[in-house]
């Protein structure tokens, strides 16, 4: 294996991996995930939406053909858990010293080098769907 895909299977396996892992806070309701989304108004819809997008993006990170597509939701999530850090919810949460936030950073940093890394593949998708058909009269 060539150094890059190296990296790309590692960023891969550990955004997905920190994403799915997640998941079991969120789907069982633990104290955290209810205490989070509380925090935020969106309990328990936001709680539940934001483990299916997870769940999602974890799924087309570990498929090859689909890395980009889970990169991009996977940064978007993330974007909005360290937003969410940052101005309601502070670094610490229930005690925590911090360690969700470094989760989502760390998910964030890998999803954004995967894009950056299979950027190629974002502009075959951009070229398939947003493709040019002539207008006919």
């Amino acid at each position: 294996m060539k150094p890059k895909q190296i990296f790309s299977l590692l960023a891969r396996l550990l955004a997905a991996g920190i994403m799915l892992q997640t998941l079991y806070f969120k789907f069982t309701a633990q104290p955290e995930s209810i205490y989070i989304f509380s925090r935020l108004g969106m309990e328990p819809w936001g709680r539940i939406g934001s483990g299916i997008a997870e769940l999602v993006a974890s799924g087309l990170l570990l498929w090859p053909s689909t890395v980009v597509l889970g990169a991009v939701l996977g940064a978007c999530i993330m974007l909005g858990a360290v937003a969410a850090h940052a101005t309601l919810l502070g670094i610490e949460v229930m005690g925590d010293g911090g360690q969700l936030f470094i989760y989502a950073l760390i998910v964030l940093i890998a999803c954004i080098s995967l894009v950056i890394l299979h950027f190629r593949q974002l502009l075959l998708i951009k070229d398939r769907v947003f493709v040019k058909r002539p207008i006919i009269k």
